[in-house]
């Protein structure tokens, strides 16, 4: 009897706090849009005009796709208050896993595609659920064994692909790569279609409720009878399948599987991207719409400063100083709240 109302309780209180959560979502989308729209025209207007140029916001699109799709996985693993180090090195892993199966299939057209993309897709998930075993069974800090598989991923693709890029004999990937409808880009349909699935399955599924209850206070969310254990494991293999994602849009773009992609700033964009949407890093709050928004915001600073002629280096400070800035706010936003 006690057990029944101590989880009609929490689960109550969690009802109440979704429906605050929910309020505060609009809010800050509102917030978040209109401040989009003040950089959008400071950036025009320090670029000359030139930045509205239907040519340059696609580009802006195109950049941006494969760091946002990494930051969605990543942004169901930090709303659990957890880290995913090794989307990078899963990114190299999967297009070289990908190019073999490609060579090898003997197939072409769809199946080709589909039995590719599948098997590249197998091996992000079963890496995502290797990375949460040691989380759930031994309770282990998620830095340490994403880490751990970062290295071990980023090993493994270079010692299947001996060092070097595997070229994709199959022609089929091209039109994937360099495709577009219209006069969007297809990885740029791809990056919406996946923001559009990740954000329903967040915001609108009991799943969703159970990662933002698990983010909140994980004890709580294990008296009301949520599966503390499946629901970690499962954001963990969302994040393998997005970076799979990501490592089948690379082979399909260079039309071959290298372990040198996913080794340059895609992690640190990709967290960037969640932390400067709004998630935060302590779990409980975010939201695939303002990890958009973040990759967004991120991709706008590079085009702008590249337009203006900001050197490299520089544009690598002023990338850091927005994330200091981020961080700052949401934890002057939480003593706000405290007080």
């Amino acid at each position: 009897m006690a057990d029944a109302q101590i989880k009609a309780a929490v689960t109550e209180e969690a009802e109440v706090a979704r429906a605050k959560a929910a309020r505060t979502y609009w809010l800050r989308l509102i917030v978040a849009a209109v401040g989009f729209l003040i950089v959008v025209s400071i950036a025009n207007r320090y670029s000359g005009g030139s930045f509205l140029q239907p040519s340059n916001l696609i580009r802006v699109l195109r950049q941006i796709t494969y760091e946002a799709i990494l930051a969605f996985g990543q942004t169901f693993v930090i709303i659990t208050a957890g880290i995913d180090l090794s989307v990078g090195s899963l990114v190299s892993l999967t297009g070289v896993v990908m190019a073999l199966v490609a060579n090898a299939s003997g197939l072409h057209g769809f199946p080709l595609i589909a039995v590719t993309l599948l098997c590249g897709l197998a091996v992000g998930a079963l890496a995502g659920w290797v990375n949460a075993l040691p989380v759930v069974k031994l309770n282990l800090p998620p830095f340490i064994t994403t880490l751990a598989m970062m290295l071990m991923a980023l090993g493994l693709s270079y010692k299947l692909a001996g060092g070097r890029p595997i070229p994709v004999i199959p022609p089929d990937f091209e039109n994937i790569g360099y495709g577009t409808i219209g006069p969007i880009p297809i990885v740029v349909v791809w990056m919406i279609a996946i923001a559009v699935i990740a954000s329903v399955l967040l915001m609108r599924t009991r799943f969703g409720r159970y990662v933002f209850a698990l983010g909140g206070n994980e004890e709580a969310a294990r008296l009301a009878g949520i599966g503390v254990g499946r629901v970690k494991t499962l954001v963990y293999v969302i994040s393998g399948i997005c970076a799979a994602f990501v490592g089948f849009l690379l082979m399909a773009n260079f039309s071959s599987g290298s372990p040198n992609t996913g080794t340059g700033d895609e992690l640190l964009e990709s967290i960037a991207a969640v932390v400067v949407g709004g998630t935060s890093l302590m779990g409980g709050r975010g939201s695939i719409v303002g990890t958009f928004f973040g990759a967004l915001l991120i991709g706008v600073l590079y085009n702008v400063m590249n337009l203006i002629g900001v050197e490299s280096y520089t544009q690598k400070i002023v990338l850091g100083a927005v994330i200091l800035l981020a961080v700052i706010l949401d934890e002057l936003r939480k003593r706000y709240i405290q007080r």
